[in-house]
């Protein structure tokens, strides 16, 4: 990446093509979730990091509380919410330690190659894991109104377990795939000994710097962000059908009211579609630009669009513990809980684990 503020200085012919191939490799500064873009005016960079802290300061709050939640009440024990419990993580993670590397990343400090991969893969990982825990989520609803008789000797415990370790476990191999080799090395290799420099290259750590982008499009994207959002789209569009014929058939189920049944797991599946068109919203912007970037070189984008793609990624992981405080009544009434034992000092009846039936907007 050229220094603007560098005096120009004449390059050899081989140092021109190492650095027209690196340019090739590389992604797009403004084109990255850690990105690497930086805002040159000091109340700009002020504004990004003034934006990212109160994300974060929103992010890491709520999702522990949502952890919380589920460890006071024994109502959310079940599968979907031990689910919902990895989702978090994941979020907290997002807010904790993606957020602050984010930060780090724009003010670009000088770093050894495989450092700097190393700071920008955590995002990867962190965003493979939301996706496979919210397409389990989808696969445990759908097994809920498919099977509700059988569900609870299908989806015990145990089996949650390892489906979110073999989740956190297939995050890490994707996310860390860079690591392995498919990364920008090669490329930076070549602009550093085409101007005589010997060791590990020393660059300026931005995401685009290290990470492909044709991992970011090819294998990231088209492989594990767009096929599991499609997938969950359609399971979530089959719970919706099969719900509505239970409701319409009065099919009994699990439960001795079937209404009761189904109606409530019908407001269940809105509040937890809502969490997946949310996440989609969030991040597609971002993998869409990286695609014009990738398959359209010329083709310039706004800075404020790079940037309202950057903030809705990072903000997804503060949306999810206000959905779930306005939509589900269990996590609700848990919260309050919670606010009046340990913030107000007043101590609140016990959280009923048979709470009634949600209202229609829970």
């Amino acid at each position: 990446m050229v220094n603007r503020c560098a005096e120009p200085r004449a390059q050899s012919p081989a140092q021109s093509g190492a650095a027209s191939s690196l340019r090739r490799h590389q992604v797009p500064r403004t084109l990255s979730t850690a990105s690497g873009t930086r805002w040159p005016p000091a109340d700009s960079m002020a504004a990004y990091i003034g934006i990212e802290v109160l994300i974060a300061l929103v992010s890491v709050p709520g999702n522990v509380l949502v952890i919380w939640a589920v460890k006071v009440n024994q109502a959310l024990r079940d599968a979907t919410f031990c689910f919902i419990v990895s989702l978090a993580v994941a979020d907290v993670a997002v807010g904790a330690l993606v957020i602050p590397l984010a930060i780090l990343i724009n003010v670009g400090p000088r770093t050894h190659f495989h450092t700097c991969l190393r700071v920008a893969c955590p995002v990867l990982i962190l965003t493979q894991s939301s996706i496979l825990a919210l397409l389990a989520i989808a696969v445990d609803r759908y097994l809920r109104v498919k099977i509700p008789l059988r569900y609870k000797t299908v989806v015990t415990p145990r089996r949650a377990v390892v489906a979110i370790t073999g989740c956190w476990i297939l995050s890490f191999v994707v996310g860390l795939t860079p690591m392995f080799g498919w990364n920008n090395l090669s490329a930076v290799e070549r602009d550093w000994l085409a101007n005589g420099s010997v060791g590990e290259p020393v660059i300026e750590c931005q995401f685009e710097k290290v990470i492909s982008m044709e991992y970011m499009v090819y294998f990231n994207f088209f492989v594990w962000v767009l096929p599991p959002l499609l997938l969950m789209v359609l399971i979530y569009m089959e719970v919706f059908y099969l719900i509505r014929k239970q409701l319409n058939k009065k099919v009994s189920a699990s439960s001795g009211d079937p209404q009761k049944y189904y109606g409530k797991e019908l407001k269940i599946a809105k509040s937890l579609a809502l969490i997946l068109f949310l996440f989609a919203l969030s991040w597609l912007p971002l993998h869409i630009l990286n695609c014009i970037t990738l398959f359209c070189p010329s083709c310039h984008m706004p800075r404020i669009l790079i940037y309202i793609a950057i903030f809705l990624s990072h903000g997804n992981s503060a949306m999810n513990p206000i959905v779930y405080a306005f939509r589900i009544q269990k996590f609700r009434v848990t919260f309050l809980k919670i606010w009046n034992d340990h913030f107000r000092c007043q101590p609140a009846p016990p959280v009923d684990e048979d709470a009634p039936a949600e209202r229609p907007d829970d």
